[in-house]
């Protein structure tokens, strides 16, 4: 068997892979490069049809990938070298034990979408590990500019909870946040990759009087607006003033997180949060990179089998460039990396940006 230490070096090492040819023949006439690979696309047309919509980028698929991160982030070797059960990573215990670890306070709100996935994967057969990379993968996939993430198929079930307080929460200062996930394996810039998935991320719990807010003025599309608008000087709360993890932000009806604020303005940090605002490409090969990792901690990723032809292909679509939201000058930009100026964006045009709901008339 496998030691722990064994699985979390291969974790950081897997990367994208190409797509495997195909050779299995599956329902509607599909083909997989293994027959193994089969069931998920009947999971997929399940999912596409009754959990996102039709393929909408919407709340399910924020959730959806929020769960990934906060199932997977449960692993630490630091608990293992001191003898301790350090969580099995990308493991689907955070379904598995629900009433455990949905309790945890830094996985207050995920409760929803576990139960909401939960009938998915029974209805399927498959476990709640590979289902939960898998709803991920799919649902970003929906979104306007999105990455074609990785899967890979054959985790198991697990037999125990992850330990409690391996998840980052975003009241949490960076020196805290940047340690806990160098223990699962990630630099401080892959931090800043992985909060990629902001750009299509709301909240709910943060300020639970506004919830649905999202963190950047363009929630359904997979675009660098999130990098930008979180530089800007904040102005305002959006919802019942200050809430802990949050601080002020640019825009009506646009919440930023604390941690956000402040790994976008850390030295160790900001050139790399900085690098995505005039490079989609970048942060689309950067995003599907360090998922990959991400997807596989806890595992050894040359036992599982390479699913990735299952996952769509995200519609082609040219984004706009990134801008300055209407109102907004260079001036209202924090800008901290010290290597390279921020990039001279123009502002959009029209009155003010604001993302606030339109009171009824």
């Amino acid at each position: 068997m496998f030691s722990k230490a064994f699985f979390a070096i291969a974790a950081l090492a897997v990367t994208v892979s190409a797509v495997p040819s195909p050779s299995a023949v599956c329902s509607g006439g599909r083909r997989a490069s293994s027959k193994a690979c089969c069931v998920w696309f009947d999971v997929l047309d399940d999912l596409q049809e009754n959990l996102f919509d039709g393929g909408e980028c919407g709340e399910e698929t924020h959730e959806s990938l929020r769960l990934t991160f906060h199932d997977a982030i449960g692993f630490s070797p630091k608990l293992f070298r001191e003898g301790k059960f350090g969580g099995g990573g990308a493991d689907g215990s955070i379904m598995h034990f629900a009433d455990i670890e949905t309790n945890f306070h830094a996985n207050g709100g995920v409760d929803d979408i576990v139960e909401t996935q939960r009938p998915f994967a029974l209805a399927h057969g498959v476990s709640f590990a590979d289902f939960i990379q898998f709803a991920g993968a799919v649902g970003v996939s929906n979104c306007a500019g999105g990455p074609r993430l990785q899967f890979l198929a054959g985790r198991s079930n697990v037999t125990k909870p992850s330990p409690d307080l391996l998840v980052p929460e975003p009241s949490d200062d960076n020196d805290k946040i940047f340690a806990r996930m160098s223990d699962a394996g990630f630099s401080p810039n892959e931090v800043v990759d992985l909060l990629i998935s902001h750009t299509v991320a709301a909240q709910d719990h943060v300020d639970a009087s506004i919830p649905g807010t999202p963190l950047d003025s363009t929630p359904g599309s997979f675009d660098s607006q999130f990098f930008v608008e979180t530089l800007l000087q904040g102005t305002l709360f959006p919802g019942n003033g200050s809430n802990v993890g949050e601080v002020m932000s640019p825009l009506g009806g646009e919440l930023r997180l604390f941690s956000d604020n402040n790994i976008a303005r850390d030295a160790r940090t900001a050139c790399e949060w900085q690098s995505f605002i005039t490079d989609h490409s970048l942060m689309v090969t950067k995003f599907e990179t360090v998922m990959a990792k991400l997807a596989t901690l806890g595992h050894n990723p040359r036992t599982l089998t390479d699913c990735s032809e299952v996952i769509p292909v995200p519609a082609a679509m040219k984004l706009p460039a990134a801008t300055l939201p209407a109102g907004k000058s260079l001036a209202d930009v924090e800008g901290a990396c010290a290597a390279t100026p921020f990039p001279a964006l123009s502002a959009a045009p029209g009155p003010a940006t604001t993302v606030a709901p339109v009171p009824p008339s």
